[in-house]
């Protein structure tokens, strides 16, 4: 595989590509949108923050990027109708889907399991990892008819490696990378399609400052280091790359 660190994308890299981001309003979500619209794509913005993502849509157009498309949900309370209807959205809309940034999280709070309630676990779960599954799902249909297609699953380093206090949010990473190799293994076969899992490591954004309060910012990468990887994974020059987790 390419070494990430020394990788250079060609400025037109994802022209004439739709890619769907979640959670694309702040954090790694926002600067992988801003860059895949810099590259060429149609970005389809998520979120649930209509006006945050106005924003983003805002600052895409206002530096002359391909007119993205912005879909609110909110995945804590989607089900299969929901995702359905993004999917569908996407493709009256568009007409086509050849990438999909899984970025969108919850996280509750740092705790002893004693401590922790089912309704968090339902809450985390249900954002980190069945949205992401129901989701990949709805969308299936559009990623295979594309020629060549990309899924890239946004981790975390407790959910590669599980530790005290992280509870529910370590756990529903643990199994984003369990559904990538399962998925991965299921499109095996089918060349114009792969699915990868980034784990970006401390970087600063609004997860890390909740979860480091006493963390000093300076010391935290930017999510715009974390792009190389994001762009290789998500467009054609990874092409035959599948079922991999890389560790910024």
């Amino acid at each position: 595989m390419t070494d990430l660190r020394n990788y250079q994308p060609r400025p037109d890299l994802l022209k004439g590509r739709v890619i769907l981001v979640t959670g694309a309003t702040r954090g790694i979500g926002r600067v992988a949108a801003l860059t895949f619209a810099a590259y060429g794509a149609t970005v389809v913005l998520h979120g649930r923050d209509v006006s945050a993502l106005e924003q983003v849509y805002d600052e895409i157009r206002g530096k002359g990027h391909p007119e993205p498309a912005a879909i609110p949900l909110d995945l804590e309370r989607a089900g299969a109708r929901e995702f359905d209807g993004l999917a569908y959205a996407i493709e009256s809309q568009l007409g086509r889907l050849d990438g999909l940034l899984h970025n969108a999280a919850h996280f509750e709070k740092l705790s002893a399991l004693e401590l922790q309630t089912a309704e968090e676990w339902n809450r985390t779960l249900q954002v980190n990892l069945v949205a992401p599954f129901a989701l990949t799902q709805a969308c299936a249909r559009l990623l295979k008819a594309s020629p060549d297609a990309a899924v890239v699953f946004t981790s975390e380093t407790h959910g590669h490696v599980p530790a005290p206090y992280w509870g529910g949010y370590a756990a529903s990473k643990a199994g984003l990378e369990a559904l990538m190799k399962i998925q991965a293994a299921e499109w095996d076969k089918l060349a114009n399609l792969r699915v990868n899992v980034v784990i970006p490591g401390p970087v600063d954004s609004p997860l890390r400052a909740k979860t480091h309060p006493g963390e000093l910012v300076a010391s935290r990468r930017t999510p715009e280091t974390l792009m190389p990887a994001y762009l290789y994974l998500i467009g054609p020059d990874s092409r035959g790359i599948s079922g991999k987790i890389i560790e910024c």
